[in-house]
């Protein structure tokens, strides 16, 4: 599988990283990135070619997946002219900033024949698989609620390194839409589909950006299960991003992509009993990594991304879906704007979605 990375940044590193650990089923081939430096600093060091217009990937036959890794705002145009160019492509999440973009994504990609999948690698950590595992096979019985913190840091000299962050135009948001969209994808995947939200958001630690750095929500669900979303970067000096999932015979709680605390009832207890051990977490994920470090770095390599990456050339070679798709994508920004346009008018909003048949 031939690469080009669109993005020579600090996301697009990590992407160059998955892509030579897969070596010798995958080859990055070309780096492109307006900044001429940056991407011949980063082709030079993965022995690829380096260009300024992501319109090279898209001509040459010796490339057959392009990775985007640009600012937010310039997903969709991208990631569409590489679907229309017959090229596989991984997007770095959001899949834009916009429904509407977005749409246009799954449009190209239902005329054509090549995949799409956006990152959301913490699907493919192993605490996140047991527990959407438990939820599918019942073991959590009806689920009732479900929390979502992300709190972390980031400094204004972080904002002030790129003009496009925190700007509506290429960012798309704030802490919610850079940093705790991870947590959303999680939290809908767990709990299902989402259809109303009531939120406020508030810019209160930094200063010169356009967008939240703060967003509160309550999400309703169509089970009925209600969750609590918490997204901020004016946490200091940053906590772990931390998701609770809760239902009438069990309880999960993932703290730092770490599976903390996990109980289900036996299967011969009455509807309110407890088994002898209140916390089967060690028990049925006993090994796991070190616990990353607080808003961790977003550029870090994890084997979750390496997950995700294995999964998008396998789904390739089998002519099969990626598991995580565009309409999976879809739904989670869905959720976003809904936080947004709650905040704005000070009402609750359905989330609005619009999948493919």
């Amino acid at each position: 599988m031939r690469f080009a990375i669109i993005g020579a940044g600090v996301i697009g590193r990590t992407h160059a990283a998955c892509i030579r650990e897969l070596a010798p089923g995958a080859t990055l081939v070309l780096v492109a990135d307006e900044v001429p430096g940056r991407a011949r600093d980063l082709a030079t060091a993965y022995g690829a070619e380096a260009a300024v217009s992501a319109a090279a990937a898209f001509g040459r036959d010796d490339i057959d997946a392009v990775a985007i890794c640009t600012p937010s705002g310039r997903h969709a145009e991208l990631a569409v002219a590489a679907l229309d160019a017959g090229k596989h492509v991984i997007v770095e999440k959001p899949i834009d900033v916009t429904l509407r973009a977005a749409h246009r994504v799954a449009d190209a990609e239902a005329r054509g024949a090549a995949v799409l999948t956006v990152v959301s690698q913490h699907r493919f950590d192993p605490s996140s698989q047991l527990v959407h595992r438990a939820i599918q096979e019942g073991r959590l019985g009806r689920l009732t609620s479900g929390v979502a913190s992300v709190a972390w840091w980031r400094s204004q000299d972080y904002y002030d390194s790129g003009d496009w962050r925190g700007s509506w135009a290429l960012d798309g948001g704030g802490a919610l839409m850079n940093q705790g969209i991870h947590t959303v994808d999680l939290l809908v995947w767990m709990l299902g589909e989402p259809v109303e939200v009531s939120a406020r958001t508030a810019c209160l630690a930094h200063q010169r950006i356009e967008t939240e750095d703060i967003a509160v929500a309550v999400i309703r669900f169509a089970s009925g299960a209600l969750g609590v979303l918490h997204a901020t970067t004016a946490a200091y000096p940053g906590l772990t991003a931390r998701l609770q999932v809760h239902g009438d015979r069990g309880s999960a709680v993932i703290d730092g992509d770490r599976l903390t605390y996990f109980h289900t009832a036996s299967a011969d207890a009455g509807s309110h009993a407890a088994t002898a051990d209140l916390n089967q977490a060690a028990d049925v994920l006993p090994h796991q990594g070190p616990v990353p470090a607080a808003g961790s770095d977003p550029g870090a390599l994890s084997d979750a991304h390496l997950q995700q990456y294995r999964d998008f050339v396998e789904a390739i070679e089998q002519g099969r879906r990626p598991a995580v798709t565009v309409d999976d994508a879809i739904r989670a920004l869905a959720v976003i704007a809904a936080v947004y346009e709650s905040a704005r008018t000070g009402e609750s909003v359905p989330v609005v979605i619009r999948t493919r048949p």
